[in-house]
């Protein structure tokens, strides 16, 4: 992985996906889509993951809600990170200056589109990110720019969904970019894409999997997928070399865990 510079010692502001993902180790993420309390990000530490990923693009949260939930997860060692609603999200820099550390970029489909997130998300000469000050990440301590800025810049994880055939195709390319992290496949909409909803674990489905691990690895970035919910190709897809997964949300976890009981009791009543 193509690391960005480490933060100075004047000031620190941790990252621990990225921090996991540059040690070699594989990061666990869970999608977040309707609870609105930053304890979804103690649950997600509790439950063992690393990142949350919540999901501005198809769910209904402020960027205020988002602030809050992300100061808790950065508190307790969990990365908030967040779903934006494409590369030009103006909503982006607000949500970096407010407590996120990654932000995921839905369908990116060549290198222009690339750059332009990255442009989003890194100040300068990387991207074009504008720099602000009063961060909540120090706790509102007066932080020579110098150092805060090395140090926000060091910490933002930028991630790269390919859910297209178009980002599939230009994968090579994208995944070329000064600034990227993270090439994610978006099962769901690539397979949609392909004419093929729902066919998790089908032979096109492994094909584009491994043209992202390859092109990942050609450029020194990290492979990542979601979508797929099955837990034994979840892990054939890590053992492949995906090293940033997410798991599932929390709604399939609650639904999954109240349909257990309520099926065990109504079968005990009957």
């Amino acid at each position: 992985m193509t690391a960005t510079p480490a933060a100075p010692q004047g000031a620190l502001l941790p990252n621990p996906a990225k921090e996991r993902l540059l040690a070699g180790e594989t990061v666990l993420g869970m999608n977040v889509r309707v609870i609105r309390s930053g304890d979804i990000a103690r649950i997600a530490k509790t439950t063992g993951h690393d990142f949350i990923f919540i999901d501005m693009q198809h769910s209904l949260y402020t960027v205020e809600t988002i602030g809050h939930i992300a100061q808790v997860a950065l508190a307790i060692g969990v990365t908030p990170m967040v779903r934006v609603r494409g590369v030009d999200d103006p909503d982006t820099s607000v949500l970096l200056d407010n407590g996120v550390t990654g932000i995921v970029f839905p369908d990116v489909n060549s290198a222009a589109e690339a750059k332009r997130a990255v442009d989003r998300c890194r100040y300068p000469p990387v991207g074009r990110r504008s720099v602000g000050g009063g961060y909540p990440m120090f706790d509102y301590r007066p932080t020579p720019l110098v150092d805060a800025v090395a140090a926000l810049d060091s910490a933002v994880l930028t991630v790269c969904m390919i859910e297209t055939r178009e980002g599939l195709e230009n994968v090579e390319a994208i995944a070329a970019v000064d600034g990227v992290d993270v090439l994610h496949v978006g099962s769901n909409d690539l397979l949609a894409a392909l004419g093929l909803p729902g066919q998790f674990g089908c032979p096109r489905h492994l094909a584009a999997l491994d043209r992202v691990i390859a092109a990942a690895k050609a450029h020194g970035k990290i492979a990542g997928v979601g979508g797929d919910r099955n837990l034994a190709r979840q892990v054939e897809f890590i053992r492949k070399g995906m090293r940033f997964v997410t798991t599932n949300s929390e709604i399939a976890f609650m639904l999954a865990e109240g349909g257990r009981v309520t099926s065990e009791l109504r079968k005990a009543l009957a």
